[in-house]
C-alpha cells in the first residue's frame, strides 16, 4: 500500500513539473528589446482585439488591450496609447494576424 501511493505521489509530481515547463513565452528581440507575450487573447466580439499581458527586458505589463485595426492599446485605466512603429502592438497584430 505505501508504495502505491508513493509511485501516485511521484507521478503527481511529474506531472506538474511537466506542465508548468511546457507552458512556453513567445520572445522577439526588437530594437534591443527583448520582447514577450506571457498571456494572449483573442476577443470574440471583435475579432481584431487582443488582450494580452507581455514582458520587456522583463518587466512585466499588466494586461492590455491591443486594437489592431486602430492600431493602439487601451491600458486598465481606459488610457488609448498608440502604438509604437516597431513595438509590442506591431508585433501582436503582425505576428496573430496571419
Amino acid at each position: 500500500m505505501l508504495k502505491i501511493i508513493i509511485i501516485l505521489v511521484l507521478i503527481v509530481i511529474n506531472w506538474t513539473i511537466i506542465t508548468t515547463s511546457a507552458q512556453a513565452e513567445f520572445c522577439r528581440q526588437i530594437n534591443g528589446q527583448q520582447i514577450c507575450i506571457t498571456k494572449i487573447k483573442r476577443s470574440a466580439k471583435n475579432y481584431w482585439e487582443y488582450r494580452a499581458a507581455v514582458k520587456i527586458d522583463k518587466e512585466t505589463r499588466p494586461i492590455e488591450i491591443y486594437d489592431c485595426r486602430q492600431l493602439h492599446r487601451i491600458t486598465q485605466e481606459g488610457k488609448i496609447i498608440p502604438f509604437k512603429p516597431d513595438g509590442v502592438g506591431k508585433l501582436i497584430c503582425r505576428v496573430l494576424n496571419k
